[in-house]
C-alpha cells in the first residue's frame, strides 16, 4: 500500500497507484494532525471574521454570513460551482486528481474534518470516480469548477463512474456502504480551493511523457539501424563535450539499445580507408540527415524538460495549495494565493511544446523511410506489394502529418492567455487545467504518430530482411511488436492496427529502456 501523509508523495508512488493499482492508506499520525488542525480552526474562528467561514467568496467576501447559515454556505459553494461543460475527464485522470487533492489535504493546513480525507481514500480504493468535466477551470482560485464536481460526489450528489458505468453517486454510495460527507466548517472551500485538478492531470502527463520519450529513443535507434547509420553521433565522446544532462542520457540510451547491432556502421571501417579516399563520389553518406544524427541534441532538451516538469509539479503535488492556510502550529490563519496555478500551467506549456517537438522528429524520420528518393534503400511508402497497385503505408502518412500539424496548433501557450473574470477579482489567472488537458491531447496525439512510425519501421525491417542483424534489444522489441502488428503486403484498413499499436506504446515501457534522472 502507498501511505498518504507523513512523507513526500513521489511520481513513482503515483505511478504505482495509477498503473499498478496499489491501494492507498492514510498515515495515522497525520490524520491526528488533520483532526488537530480542524479543531484549531473551529476554536480560532469564534468571534473573528474569517474568509470563507463567515463571509461570502471572492468578490462577495464583503458580505457577512450569519452563523446559522455557515454550514449551508459550504454546500452552496459546491453546488453553485458544479458547472462544468465539455467532455467528461477520463476516470483514470480523475483518480489522479483525487490523489492530488487527498495529499494536499493531508498536509494538515486546510482545516478539514478527518471524515473528508477518510472518504476520499475510500472512494479512491473502491474506484469510485466523480464525473468531472473538462471545461470550467481558470486555475487561479484553484480548479474551482473541476473540484466542485469532486465535492458534489463527496456530499453524495451528482454522478460517478464505477466499474466503467456512469451512475448516480447516491446509488453507488449505498451499494458500497459509503457515507456522504457532512460539512463541519470549511470542507466545501477546502475541496474547491486548490490546484489538484491541474496537478493530478499534469502528473499523469509527466509519467506518459517519460514513456513517450523512451519510445522515441527506441524508434530513433531502429530507424538508424534501418539506414545503417554511423555510430559516432551517439558516442560518449561526441556527446560528453556538450554537458547537457538530457543529451548525454539520450546518447547513453541509444548506446545501450544498439549494443551488438550489425546494422550500425563504424565510421573508421567504412570511410577511413584508402579505397574511399580515392573516389570522387562516395557511395556511403558521409553524414546522415539531421533527424537521424541529431537525435541526442533534439531529444536531450525534451528529456530535460520532462525532468524539470517532474520536479516542479511534484512540489505542487506535495503543497498546501488552498486559501486561507490554517496554521495551528503558529496559531494563526494566513490569507493569500497558494491556489494560483502558475507553476503547473507554465510547466504544462513547456511539456506540451516538447511533446510537439518529439512528434515532429517522429514525422521527419517517418518521411525519410517513406520517401524512396531520400533513403534510396526502400520502395516508395515501404510498399511490400506491387508498386502502383498496392500502397503500403501511404495512407498512414496522411494521418501522421495531420496529427503533428494539430499538435503544432495546440502548442500555443495557455500560460499567457489570462482572461480576467469573477468581477475582476481574478484579474490574472493561470488557465492551468486547460494547459494540462491540452498537453494530454498532444501526448495522446504523439503516441499515434509514433505508432505509425513503428508500423513503418517493422515493414522496413522485413523488406530488408534485417531482423537477425538488429541489436538484441531492438530485435526483442521488433518481435513483440510484430506479434501485435503482423507483416502485411495486400492493402487492408489500418485504423484498428493503429489503435492497437498506439495503445501498446501508451500502456507499456519499451523493453530495456528506462527514463533515468
Amino acid at each position: 500500500m502507498i501511505s498518504i501523509g507523513g512523507g513526500r508523495l513521489s511520481a513513482d508512488d503515483l505511478f504505482d497507484i495509477l498503473f499498478n493499482s496499489r491501494p492507498v492508506v492514510l498515515d495515522p499520525v497525520t490524520v491526528e494532525k488533520v483532526a488537530t488542525n480542524h479543531q484549531f480552526l473551529k476554536n480560532f474562528a469564534n468571534e473573528k471574521l474569517i474568509y470563507g467561514i463567515n463571509t461570502g467568496f471572492g468578490p462577495m467576501a464583503q458580505y457577512k454570513v450569519s452563523e446559522s447559515n455557515r454550514t449551508q454556505l459550504q454546500y452552496n459553494l459546491i453546488r453553485s460551482h458544479a458547472s462544468g461543460g465539455g467532455k467528461l475527464i477520463e476516470p483514470f485522470l480523475v483518480r489522479s486528481v483525487m490523489i492530488a487533492r487527498l495529499n494536499s489535504l493531508m498536509q494538515a493546513y486546510s482545516g478539514v474534518h478527518p471524515d473528508l480525507v477518510s472518504l476520499l481514500k475510500d472512494m479512491i480504493n473502491a474506484e469510485v470516480y466523480p464525473c468531472i468535466y473538462e471545461h470550467g477551470g481558470v486555475g487561479a482560485s484553484g480548479d474551482l469548477v473541476q473540484l466542485a464536481h469532486l465535492g458534489l460526489a463527496l456530499i453524495g450528489e451528482g454522478y460517478v463512474t464505477h466499474k466503467g458505468e456512469r451512475k448516480p453517486t447516491k446509488e453507488v454510495f449505498q451499494q458500497l456502504g459509503l457515507k456522504p460527507l457532512e460539512v463541519h466548517i470549511r470542507e466545501g472551500l477546502a475541496i474547491l480551493n486548490g490546484t489538484s485538478a491541474m496537478t493530478g492531470i499534469g502528473m499523469v502527463n509527466i509519467l506518459q511523457a517519460k514513456r513517450l520519450l523512451c519510445w522515441s529513443v527506441v524508434l530513433s535507434a531502429m530507424t538508424n539501424e534501418i539506414v545503417e547509420a554511423f555510430d559516432d553521433h551517439f558516442s560518449y565522446e561526441l556527446n560528453a563535450v556538450k554537458p547537457h544532462r538530457g543529451q548525454n542520457r539520450v546518447a547513453a540510451m541509444l548506446r545501450d539499445l544498439l549494443a551488438g547491432s550489425r546494422m550500425i556502421h563504424d565510421r573508421a571501417d567504412h570511410l577511413y580507408n584508402p579505397e574511399n579516399i580515392q573516389r570522387e563520389v562516395f557511395e556511403d553518406k558521409v553524414q546522415e540527415y539531421y533527424s537521424l544524427r541529431c537525435v541526442t541534441q533534439i531529444l536531450g532538451p525534451i528529456f530535460d524538460t520532462i525532468a524539470g516538469a517532474e520536479t516542479v509539479v511534484t512540489d505542487e503535488l506535495n503543497s498546501v495549495n488552498d486559501n486561507p492556510v490554517v496554521d495551528h502550529a503558529n496559531n494563526n490563519i494566513f490569507h493569500g494565493g497558494n491556489f494560483h496555478g502558475d507553476y503547473v500551467s507554465l510547466e504544462m506549456d513547456k511539456l506540451k511544446t516538447a511533446m510537439t517537438r518529439l512528434s515532429m522528429l517522429s514525422e521527419r524520420q517517418l518521411n525519410y523511410l517513406l520517401n524512396d528518393k531520400l533513403n534510396q534503400i526502400l520502395p516508395p511508402f515501404v510498399n511490400l506489394g506491387v508498386l502502383g497497385f498496392n500502397f503500403g503505408m501511404q495512407g498512414m502518412q496522411f494521418t501522421a502529418t495531420s496529427t503533428v500539424a494539430e499538435n503544432q496548433t495546440l502548442s500555443f501557450p495557455m500560460y499567457v492567455h489570462s482572461i480576467p473574470n469573477n468581477n475582476d477579482n481574478q484579474d490574472i489567472v493561470s488557465m492551468g487545467c486547460n494547459a494540462a488537458l491540452l498537453t494530454k491531447k498532444v501526448i495522446d496525439n504523439s503516441f499515434e504518430v509514433l505508432a505509425i512510425q513503428m508500423m513503418t519501421v517493422l515493414q522496413a525491417i522485413d523488406y530488408l530482411n534485417a531482423a537477425d542483424k538488429l541489436s538484441t534489444n531492438t530485435r526483442t522489441i521488433y518481435a513483440n511488436m510484430r506479434e501485435l502488428f503482423p507483416r502485411f503486403v495486400e492493402d487492408q484498413p489500418k485504423y484498428e492496427d493503429l489503435r492497437r499499436v498506439a495503445d501498446r506504446l501508451a500502456g507499456t515501457h519499451p523493453e530495456g529502456v528506462t527514463f533515468k534522472l
